[in-house]
């Protein structure tokens, strides 16, 4: 068994969706479980259903919510011969499923009603992708992953319950009809044990795949995306960006943590544990070779590259002149993790705390206000933070010349330096 995560940008248009059973009319011999993402910008339209309802403006909710009808019912016309009339069928059991709840008014915390209407998108697009791949021989069996993957009620980033969830899928392939290779099923979703729709977080598809390949043993997963593979800098910002065929999982993790948009590391660990190599491939280009991600040492990496520009400085100092010690310390960590902040870089000294942070206006302001119990607190805006791993003097001196840097941390493997812009 293998398994394959298309991501939104792989079924945005009907060319992209032809393109992908293009890439599985290859492996129609193969066990394969399939992870689809919701199409194109679907999930960011349901948010702003979502948003609508929850202010109290069904009517808009309603309208919004009709025009990803239409959009899909549409797909589905274009897509489809034989088989539209039970995939309209079974899309307008999904569209009830939202439209019920946009008629009623809001009695629960904004997070339950995100899960319940943005989980849409990914059913959505699973049942036309199930559809087109049957009615093009492509043979598959369609899985609600709600009925698979249990969590708890953490509401937008739900944890999972994996004996119960691999009790569920264990039942689900017994089932499931032993003549079809490929299953069809959505990605970033599941279920509480009331099944109460839930979303799973950052980078969710992903991560149902790498759930879906540890429970099953799987001999790899395959996330398919609209570039070559990983490369060491971003190409709109780095025209010259250059493929890195071979990785391993910590350092992933590592480019991952420094804000490299790539695998996010909740991702990793299910593979890790099994050693289950992960391959980043190209669906325009099939052939292309892409990124191998395993457990194993790789040596010769070049430069990795990555910029987060929007940055802030929080510069905390001890109003007493007392040194930062553990207790200090202690209470910035806490703050951090009650308002849910991930420093980019922390720097202290004798009596001073530097943090710098992506610059979201409310959640600094409250950390302003909370730290300034203890601290003497300044914030400086309008910076741009540079990482770079296996760097080297020319890397370092290119991207660094002519820039004002006002904080850098080096060490042997990694170079982070705050500019100001």
């Amino acid at each position: 068994m293998q398994v394959f995560k298309f991501g939104g940008a792989s079924v945005n248009s009907l060319e992209r969706i032809k393109t992908v059973s293009d890439i599985l009319r290859g492996f129609q011999k193969e066990k394969l479980l399939i992870v689809i993402s919701a199409m194109g910008k679907t999930t960011n339209a349901l948010e702003k259903v979502a948003d609508a309802f929850f202010s109290g403006d069904n009517q808009s909710a309603l309208a919004l919510f009709e025009q990803i009808k239409n959009q899909h019912l549409t797909t589905a016309k274009y897509l489809l011969v034989k088989n539209y009339l039970a995939c309209e069928s079974q899309l307008r059991d999904i569209f009830t499923e939202a439209e019920w709840l946009l008629h009623d008014k809001p009695v629960r915390i904004f997070d339950y009603y995100y899960d319940q209407i943005v989980c849409i998108g990914e059913l959505l697009s699973t049942i036309i992708m199930s559809h087109y791949l049957n009615e093009e021989g492509i043979s598959n069996a369609w899985l609600d992953v709600r009925d698979i993957i249990r969590t708890d009620d953490n509401f937008r980033d739900a944890n999972i319950d994996w004996s119960q969830t691999a009790k569920n899928l264990e039942m689900a392939l017994f089932t499931t009809d032993q003549s079809v290779n490929h299953i069809i099923t959505q990605g970033f979703i599941g279920a509480t044990a009331e099944n109460e729709s839930v979303t799973l977080g950052r980078e969710g598809s992903d991560y149902t795949a790498a759930v879906f390949a540890n429970l099953l043993g799987a001999g790899s997963v395959s996330i398919w995306k609209d570039v070559e593979g990983v490369m060491n800098a971003d190409p709109r910002q780095f025209p010259d960006a250059k493929l890195i065929g071979e990785l391993n999982y910590d350092e992933v993790i590592e480019m991952a943590y420094y804000g490299a948009q790539v695998i996010h590391p909740k991702t990793i660990k299910p593979l890790q544990n099994k050693s289950i190599p992960l391959y980043v491939k190209c669906f325009l280009n099939a052939s292309l070779p892409g990124t191998v991600i395993h457990n194993r040492p790789v040596k010769a990496l070049p430069p990795i590259i990555v910029i987060k520009e929007k940055q802030a400085l929080v510069h905390l100092h001890t109003q007493d002149f007392s040194f930062i010690g553990e207790k200090p310390i202690s209470d910035v960590y806490q703050i951090l993790a009650q308002l849910h902040i991930k420093p980019n870089l922390i720097q202290t000294g004798a009596v001073s705390l530097t943090l710098c942070l992506d610059d979201h206006a409310e959640k600094i302001d409250l950390l302003a206000a909370q730290a300034a119990a203890n601290f003497d607190v300044t914030v400086e805006k309008g910076l741009e933070l540079l990482s770079i791993r296996h760097y080297n003097g020319d890397v370092l001196e290119r991207l660094s010349e002519g820039k004002k840097v006002i904080l850098k941390q080096q060490s042997e493997e990694t170079v982070q330096m705050v500019f100001r812009t």
